[in-house]
């Protein structure tokens, strides 16, 4: 039924917690799908003694060749995307399926929800530190505090862990390879399904994934995320985030409705546009 996607970045220590979780915190059947970048640190040596099903760079591709190589080899209906920080809790995979479930429709987005050991100002996390990589990481008192760790279900799932239907990942072409290396192709491809009739964007609040937070993007080169999603669109992300898909608000209907065009959306729109002007 689903199909993981982990893209990884000589990160071999937490690849390897991430798999392992995963393998032990899964209730349901699943096929992963691993794509290397470089791998000198042993990640690439590891991976094939493992027998993963994989795609492999020489150099860093970045997120948008990544997730669509590893698309291409997957077979399963659902494409999960995880990033290799991330370590899934006991049964992390049971409530979306059960969303999917009673969504009864393949048009959707759907994002567990993350527990982060810093704060960021993001309103869709719960904030609970239990270790910042995996030599420090205290996953007994995780385990432990879980029943306690709650958030309730959120609108705007954009960022990993995300689930699309396969058939939603062709319709919209995937990543966008114009934002390589990745800076805010996460938020483009919410706008490419939102773009193409998409309506149901839910992080999921029982669905729990621990963040180490441990960014590979100090290492590459960013691209202008921000400034290629103002003008590809016509519109800032936050604009997208704020006023179409209600990012962080508690969920009140799985179908989100057209933006309210208040005088705060046109106030967001007429600071993109000046924004956009003068570069």
């Amino acid at each position: 039924m689903l199909s993981i996607l982990i893209p990884t970045w000589n990160n071999l220590s937490f690849l390897k917690l991430c798999v392992s979780r995963l393998q032990k915190n899964t209730h349901h059947p699943f096929e992963l799908v691993l794509h290397v970048n470089e791998g000198v640190d042993g990640t690439l040596d590891w991976v094939r003694q493992e027998g993963f099903i994989h795609s492999h760079s020489p150099e860093n591709i970045g997120i948008c060749h990544a997730m669509n190589r590893m698309a291409g080899l997957a077979t399963q209906p659902y494409l999960v995307y995880l990033n290799d920080d991330m370590v899934c809790c006991p049964g992390w995979d049971v409530p979306l399926v059960n969303r999917i479930r009673q969504l009864n429709t393949d048009a959707f987005m759907l994002s567990g929800t993350m527990i982060e050991p810093r704060e960021s100002g993001n309103r869709c996390v719960i904030v609970a530190d239990f270790g910042s990589d995996p030599e420090s990481f205290r996953e007994d008192a995780l385990l432990a505090a879980l029943p306690v760790l709650h958030h309730e279900d959120w609108y705007g799932a954009t960022w990993p862990p995300t689930v699309v239907h396969r058939t939603w990942w062709d319709k919209v072409g995937g990543y966008s390879p114009e934002f390589s290396p990745g800076m805010s192709s996460d938020n483009d491809f919410s706008m490419k399904m939102w773009q193409a009739g998409c309506r149901i964007f839910l992080g999921v609040g029982d669905s729990k994934v621990y963040h180490f937070m441990s960014r590979s993007t100090g290492k590459v080169k960013r691209n202008d995320g921000r400034r290629q999603f103002l003008d590809k669109w016509g519109m800032t992300q936050s604009t997208f985030d704020r006023h179409y898909l209600r990012r962080g608000q508690p969920v009140t209907a799985d179908t989100l409705g057209e933006p309210r065009k208040d005088l705060w959306y046109h106030l967001d729109r007429w600071r993109g546009r000046i924004r956009r002007l003068t570069g």
